[in-house]
């Protein structure tokens, strides 16, 4: 029975006893932190009023100390655009598309400048002075699903036809009344009805990509001054057609296994391409007394070149042709010549490509395009911008990184453009980094 009552009345106490330690361990713990925020307090007051008593430190002194701390910092990481050297003849950007621009084409005016870009749309803006800060821009977004490849005017400066690749292939659009106004008040974006689709025609060939446009005013024999446009797809074929009603006005086929491009002269006489072979293929496009193209027939052959030929170009009187190849070289040919008495082209010119790469490896030359007077011949390798003299193919001056990417198109104003008032020759090229870029021409200095 004790046991009993024992067992009964310890466990109370027991419990009571713990208890009352846990109480005192808390309230212990409690006051000593307390002292020891006190103790803290009455240190940092201390410290302070010593401080106080301190003179400021010398100028020497605290330039020291900022210079040992800026010594421990990262240094801060530049873009490269930021440190690269800014090229003399790099005049402008136009900034604003959204992706791969693929294509430029200015109006024969050289006002207007066109462009297409792989986020579906193609812009025109303004150009009344080279060097402004800002244009008057249009933009049309094409149709759902049309990733633009190739851009160019037609009839002069108010209409553009552009090409697309869609779904099921290749599709030529023509927008009318593109050009905008000239510039009074500096506004960007200029407040006009979207143009609409005049005419357009979808699978122009089959699956195949258009590889780029060009166009001419028709003024040869009986032609009425028509544009005509020449879309070179990416295989074999090349089609004509009319500017302004989009009729098709003839086909040929290069039979070269596959196409680089294809270029009108500026009369609208001949047609030429660069295609796989090292042989430049020349069609004429002869004229009916209605104006209207009775046929278009391969008339010569430019040989010469050892190897693939990567791009040409029309000299401005539509009488020579300038041709760049994998063999390394660039040959101007007289093709005023009387073919139909059996005459051949002949070379007037063979110069080497003045462009190497990082292992001393000729470089091939992409686009090559001459200025309006003849004097200039502008070519792109890559993303490097090179000017040469058109008759010597001495170098006249290089942008080695013009583009932060390929340059995919290059352009000249067919007139002088407004350079901060003051008439000049103004190149347009478009890159892979989004962006388009207008430059200045080199001056020719006589030798």
């Amino acid at each position: 029975m004790e046991t009993a009552d024992f067992s009964f009345f310890s466990i109370p106490l027991i419990s009571s006893i713990v208890g009352g330690l846990l109480v005192l361990l808390f309230f212990a713990d409690y006051f000593r932190r307390r002292r020891v925020e006190i103790s803290t307090l009455a240190a940092s007051a201390t410290q302070q009023r010593s401080d106080a008593t301190k003179p400021p430190p010398s100028p020497s002194a605290s330039a020291s100390v900022a210079a040992s701390k800026k010594g421990h910092q990262h240094k801060p990481q530049f873009h490269s655009s930021h440190t690269r050297k800014h090229h003399h003849l790099d005049l402008n950007t136009l900034k604003g598309h959204g992706d791969s621009v693929t294509a430029v084409s200015f109006s024969s005016d050289g006002r207007n400048l066109a462009t297409s870009c792989s986020d579906g749309a193609i812009r025109v803006f303004r150009i009344d002075d080279a060097s402004s800060k800002s244009f008057k821009s249009l933009r049309i977004n094409l149709p759902a699903g049309a990733h633009p490849t190739a851009i160019a005017f037609s009839d002069g400066s108010s209409s553009v036809v552009v090409a697309a690749q869609m779904l099921l292939g290749s599709s030529l659009f023509l927008y009318a009344d593109v050009a905008a106004k000239p510039s009074g008040d500096g506004n960007q974006q200029a407040k006009l009805p979207l143009p609409e689709i005049k005419w357009e025609h979808r699978k122009i060939h089959d699956q195949s990509s258009v590889i780029n446009l060009s166009t001419a005013s028709a003024t040869y024999g009986s032609a009425d001054g028509s544009t005509i446009i020449a879309s070179c797809s990416e295989d074999t074929s090349i089609k004509l057609w009319h500017g302004k009603s989009g009729k098709e006005l003839g086909v040929v086929d290069t039979n070269q296994l596959k196409n680089n491009m294809a270029a009108l002269s500026q009369n609208g006489r001949f047609l030429a391409a660069a295609a796989f072979t090292a042989d430049v293929k020349v069609w004429e496009i002869v004229y009916s007394k209605d104006a209207s193209v009775k046929e278009v027939s391969k008339v010569m052959q430019l040989k010469g070149h050892k190897s693939a030929v990567t791009c040409l170009c029309f000299t401005p009187d539509s009488e020579k042709i300038i041709t760049a190849s994998k063999d390394g070289s660039v040959r101007i040919w007289n093709i005023n010549v009387r073919y139909h008495l059996d005459e051949d082209p002949k070379t007037l010119r063979v110069f080497p490509i003045p462009l190497h790469d990082s292992k001393g490896l000729v470089s091939n030359y992409d686009h090559i395009s001459v200025s309006p007077d003849g004097i200039i011949l502008a070519t792109t390798s890559g993303s490097t911008l090179q000017w040469l003299c058109a008759e010597t193919g001495k170098v006249l001056d290089t942008a080695d990184k013009a583009h932060d990417g390929q340059i995919t198109g290059i352009a000249w104003a067919a007139q002088s453009v407004p350079v901060g008032g003051a008439p000049a020759l103004v190149l347009s090229t478009s890159g892979s980094d989004k962006k388009v870029k207008l430059w200045l021409a080199p001056k020719i200095h006589p030798s």
